[in-house]
């Protein structure tokens, strides 16, 4: 209710109609007042005009006000909060100056590059020390009483994964005068009460109220038996071989699982999970950002905030059982306006939760084209592939108390399969 209208008793003025004034939109980081040498960074890391986001939260930002930020991941978020940080720390320069929180070590890593790339001229540096609290509590001389800015990136997802805790002991040992910036995708109950313990009247920059997906995305599902779930992936790779995927998994065992399956089928796949070394990870990611795997299974860890530039195909091969994590992970392809496929797995256990899919969306999706007879021919190699990949998922449980070493466990483990593979590695499609 605004100021004034309490009770409702007084007379309402008579309205008075004002020529409408065309307003132009900022065309350039420094229509935004993003100071020159932040401008050159801008232009060098290829960011012409600025986002959506950016145009809303900068400005705010520059005046020394909280924000929230509601937007989708992909919509700039990073240089929303980085400019203003940056252009902060030229003025008033100190050694521990922003701390950055994330759900996910690799959007950590991420987003430290980015800050670097935009700090580059200025001498900005980063660490990525992972669990904070830790350090926190554990390493000598460590504390943030320094500290003059706070985000919280993934804000959501953050709460969503069980660190409520860890964030309400970190925002004691914060100075309370310091500048918070909360970007999240959803205004969920649990953002709106860190809000009110983080934030001091903050100002709402949100650019996107709907769940969507982009126009040039072409979405699809396929209605499967449980059973034949891995005999229909790999004719789905066949068919679209030539692309580079990414494949959506419910658990870390699968992930690893269905990425031993087709390694030994004779595809470049590698996986991407919590339950893997920060190394292994990193490695994995990197593997496959530049283009040296062209089939990345994950869990939701790479659902959200991860720039992958280049993938061509999404798959859900497990059903994400929360509907909005369908609009994350299908967002990895058709980016930037470049066009894409997701292809979404239903089995006879999954129709409900496919039917909140479309509701959510507000769209029904055709079926992808299938050659069932095709599918059935794959099904004895699968079985045996499925076999030998069961195998190698125990030997590496039992190897893994006692190995310590960073190598892709999915390329330690090839002893067998070049059985499966017809004794050569083969590259791509492979029937």
């Amino acid at each position: 209710m605004a100021a004034g209208e309490e009770g409702g008793q007084a007379a309402e003025p008579a309205a008075v109609e004002e020529p409408e004034v065309a307003v132009e939109e900022p065309r350039s980081f420094k229509d935004l007042g993003v100071t020159d040498v932040l401008c050159e960074a801008c232009d060098q890391l290829g960011w012409k005009t600025p986002t959506k986001i950016q145009v809303e939260a900068i400005p705010v930002a520059l005046q020394g006000r909280d924000i929230i930020g509601l937007a989708e991941t992909g919509s700039g978020k990073t240089g929303a909060f980085a400019l203003p940080i940056l252009q902060a720390l030229l003025d008033t320069p100190q050694r521990l100056f922003a701390l950055v929180l994330t759900p996910t070590r690799e959007l950590a890593f991420q987003i430290s590059e980015q800050f670097e790339a935009l700090g580059s001229s200025i001498g900005v540096h980063t660490t990525t020390p992972g669990r904070l609290v830790d350090h926190l509590e554990n390493t000598k001389g460590f504390n943030l009483r320094a500290l003059k800015f706070l985000v919280m990136d993934e804000a959501d997802r953050i709460l969503n994964m069980d660190f409520e805790t860890e964030v309400d002991k970190i925002l004691k040992v914060i100075p309370r005068d310091r500048k918070t910036f909360l970007f999240s995708a959803t205004m969920t109950k649990k953002v709106q009460k860190l809000q009110r313990a983080a934030l001091k009247n903050p100002v709402k920059c949100a650019v996107s109220s709907k769940y969507q997906t982009v126009e040039k995305l072409q979405q699809y599902y396929i209605f499967i038996p449980s059973k034949f779930k891995d005999s229909y992936l790999v004719y789905i790779l066949n068919e679209l071989a030539g692309n580079s995927f990414m494949i959506f998994c419910s658990t870390c065992n699968n992930t690893q699982r269905t990425a031993l399956l087709l390694r030994n089928l004779g595809f470049t796949a590698i996986p991407l999970h919590g339950q893997m070394s920060q190394n292994k990870r990193l490695g994995s990611l990197n593997k496959f950002k530049a283009k040296a795997r062209s089939i990345l299974l994950a869990t939701d860890v790479a659902s959200r905030g991860l720039d992958i530039p280049h993938v061509d195909v999404v798959i859900n091969f497990d059903i994400p059982t929360h509907s909005k994590d369908y609009i994350h992970r299908v967002g990895r392809t058709a980016r930037a306006g470049r066009s894409g496929k997701s292809i979404t797995f239903v089995t006879q256990y999954d129709v409900e939760l496919f039917q909140r899919i479309e509701h959510l969306i507000g769209k029904k999706l055709p079926a992808f084209p299938m050659q069932e007879e095709e599918v059935m021919m794959l099904t004895e190699r699968v079985a045996e592939a499925q076999r030998f990949a069961r195998m190698e998922l125990r030997e590496q449980g039992e190897k893994k108390r006692s190995r310590n070493g960073d190598d892709d466990d999915t390329e330690e483990a090839i002893g067998v399969r070049n059985k499966v593979a017809g004794g050569k590695k083969k590259k791509r499609k492979a029937f």
